[in-house]
């Protein structure tokens, strides 16, 4: 199911979301619990100069922000390129709202460096 596809959440559902962001952000949050109530997402990982590798993700859903949630991301369909992370749901949510700015600009479902970073420990 692409972006595109995916259902907005529901107001009361987005409410509860709302005191955690601001300005376009709060504005692409229905958008984003929407994809996060999915529990899954088929993207690809753009590879500068080369070709972009597919993943899928896939995240336990809960209804409250502050829950932790473990995302698991796994790559080009091979169970050794599996990652996880875990982390507040509000701030997952707020990757997936990073997920559709990329997706407007480039038509393709990917997370942001930042993600990455934190996916690969690479943060700190």
């Amino acid at each position: 199911m692409s972006i595109e596809e995916i259902q907005p959440a529901a107001k009361q559902d987005a409410m509860v979301y709302v005191p955690f962001f601001q300005g376009q952000k709060r504005r692409m949050l229905p958008k984003a619990i929407g994809i996060y109530q999915n529990g899954s997402l088929e993207g690809e990982r753009l590879i500068e100069g080369g070709e972009g590798i597919p993943f899928v993700a896939t995240w336990f859903v809960s209804k409250l922000p502050l829950e932790s949630t473990r995302c698991r991301l796994q790559f080009d369909g091979n169970a050794e390129l599996t990652y996880e992370v875990d982390m507040q749901n509000s701030e997952f949510v707020d990757h997936l709202i990073g997920v559709i700015m990329n997706y407007q600009r480039t038509h393709k479902a990917d997370f942001s460096r930042a993600f990455y970073r934190k996916l690969l420990q690479m943060d700190g």
